[in-house]
């Protein structure tokens, strides 16, 4: 639901700040004092192409903040999710700035976004209806939404998407099992190059560290030597040496123990580093017996670490990545071989995929068609009782039988319409006007609203006040164009029924329309300094609203007759 809209410096309006409220919001005043402005700028909040002409003069840039609230089950919280944006639960905020140089910038939770997520995130907040690129009831694919709305096919939507995206799974796999076969075989040619290559090398993990050790002792034998046997000679072998001393010392504290207990611990210690230095000299003395200078053998290390380098330059940088490069290897192999296989059981898969997909869209299709009659015949009754009674309205199916299909199913609909006796019932975009269409899009969303099994209106505007769900917003303007009388009066209580289940905001210059509003603002505009300006309040109490009407009924000469009608209005539309 549309809580607040802030705007500055746009157009005529210098500062603007309105709070809206769930029912029917409606905005009047007299022609040209900006009323489809304020919906023009909420399009702009909402990704509307932008132009700086709309910058007020004077001025650098113009902004617009909306501001919209969920009471539970945020319609935008997937949106955030897939866009990567922070956000809360509650509460989401757009804005959008112009400069006057030409540039624009949109926002959301203060996050920057690009035009074309915004306006996926529009489609999921606000339907705009009337005479700008907002009116989504052109769009074929929306027209298949509604369809789908009234027709309650959820569930079915859902199947054929689940088979449609593994058909699809099953497709791609195809295409890279059906590569030609010459890339196949010469694949193959170079994956058995490769294993073999690894196969001889029989690596081992750890192999070229422990060589790069005994690399560094063959290369310097005799340093090592005269280090092995300097070391041996101080700790063990020469008169004097470490190992002597400390038995001396063991025998000295064994004396010293007999009389003083508190030598026991020290005892150990130095007969535990009696043994450490026998064991070192036992080391030393056995790696001085092996040491030898043995050129082959080093070269024989040399090549192994050569050859073990080399294969880390082509397959990894470590032996386990190697390795792990070698098992990859051998399943692709393996893979490539089995080719045929594994093709033959994807054909058997994908005739399943394909001919399960084929029964869901079938059934999604037959659904769908016979809620098309049903929906063309509400809606003729509808338009009737909207100044439209010799209207046509025709949804058309437009695919052949043997469309392949989408996420959606196999349908392509279009809504064909003729307001007039006599005409073909052509595309909306061909030939119907902004005010007609204001009224379809009311009939429409009428119709799918109360639809049963949906849920009527009241029950969904009670959800959404006890914070079960939430309310979307629709924008009428225009949707009075070219009636009057009884039949806007009828528009009235339509646009009355379906804001018991949404939030309705409603241009209109009519007064059979204004007096169902649950909130009524009135749009004025003055100069004030040189400059003209715009500004919006909301009505306050029974008395303000049966003089805006009183105005609307008369213009400016209002009379006592003129307000007791204006009174009479509003308490017959209660």
């Amino acid at each position: 639901m549309l809580r607040e809209i802030h705007i500055r410096n746009y157009a005529v309006v210098e500062s603007l700040s309105l709070e809206f409220f769930p029912g029917l919001n409606l905005l009047s005043g007299e022609t040209g004092s900006g009323k489809s402005i304020l919906v023009d700028a909420l399009g702009l909040a909402l990704g509307g192409r932008a132009s700086p002409d709309i910058v007020r003069t004077g001025q650098d840039r113009a902004a617009i903040t909306a501001i919209f609230e969920s009471q539970a089950h945020a319609s935008w919280k997937t949106w955030l999710e897939e866009y990567g944006l922070d956000g809360g639960e509650k509460e989401i905020i757009l804005r959008r700035e112009i400069r006057a140089e030409g540039k624009s910038r949109l926002l959301v939770n203060d996050q920057p976004v690009t035009l074309a997520s915004m306006r996926s995130l529009s489609r999921r907040l606000v339907d705009i209806h009337g005479q700008n690129e907002h009116v989504a009831l052109l769009a074929r694919d929306a027209q298949l939404e509604l369809l789908d709305q009234f027709a309650q096919t959820e569930s079915l939507l859902e199947k054929v998407g689940a088979l449609f995206r593994r058909r699809r799974e099953l497709e791609q796999e195809m295409e890279e099992l059906s590569q030609n076969e010459q890339e196949r075989l010469r694949a193959m040619d170079m994956l058995e190059f490769q294993a073999q290559e690894l196969d001889r090398a029989r690596l081992e993990p750890g192999e070229d560290t422990r060589l790069e050790e005994e690399k560094s002792v063959l290369a310097n034998v005799e340093k090592v030597r005269s280090a092995a046997s300097a070391a041996f000679a101080h700790l063990y072998e020469e008169e004097g040496s470490a190992f002597a001393r400390l038995s001396l010392a063991a025998k000295a504290l064994e004396e010293l123990h007999r009389y003083d207990a508190a030598a026991g611990p020290h005892l150990e210690s130095i007969n535990s580093a009696r043994a450490a230095a026998e064991d070192v000299s036992a080391f030393l003395r056995d790696d001085l017996e092996k040491l030898e200078a043995d050129p082959q053998r080093l070269e024989v290390v040399e090549n192994r670490l050569a050859e073990i380098d080399h294969l880390k330059r082509k397959y990894g940088k470590t032996i386990e990545d190697v390795l792990l490069y070698a098992e990859r290897t051998a399943e692709q192999i393996r893979n490539l071989e089995h080719a045929d296989e594994r093709r033959s059981q994807v054909v058997r898969e994908l005739d399943k995929a394909n001919a399960d997909y084929g029964r869901a869209a079938q059934e999604l299709s037959s659904e769908r068609r016979a809620a098309a009659k049903t929906l063309e015949k509400r809606v003729r009754q509808e338009l009737a009782q909207l100044g439209m009674e010799k209207a046509r309205f025709e949804i058309h199916f437009l695919n052949a039988g043997d469309a392949p299909g989408g996420l959606r199913g196999k349908d392509e609909i279009e809504i064909r319409i003729s307001a007039n006796p006599g005409e073909e019932a052509r595309p909306l975009e061909r030939t119907a006007s902004g005010g007609e269409l204001s009224r379809l899009m009311l009939a429409l969303k009428t119709v799918v609203a109360e639809n049963p099994g949906k849920g009527a209106g009241v029950a969904r505007a009670k959800q959404a006040s006890t914070g079960q769900g939430w309310l979307r917003t629709f924008i009428f303007d225009e949707v009075d164009a070219g009636i009057g009388g009884r039949v806007a009066e009828c528009v009235g209580q339509r646009l009355k029924r379906l804001s018991e289940g949404a939030q309705v905001l409603c241009v209109t210059h009519l007064p059979q329309i204004a007096c169902f509003a649950d909130h009524h603002y009135s749009v004025e505009k003055f100069e004030r300094g040189g400059r003209t300006i715009t500004e919006v309040r909301r009505l306050a109490g029974e008395k303000e609203r049966a003089a805006e009407l009183a105005r609307m009924l008369s213009g400016s000469h209002i009379t006592d007759a003129v307000l007791e009608h204006a009174a009479a209005m509003l308490k017959q539309a209660r």
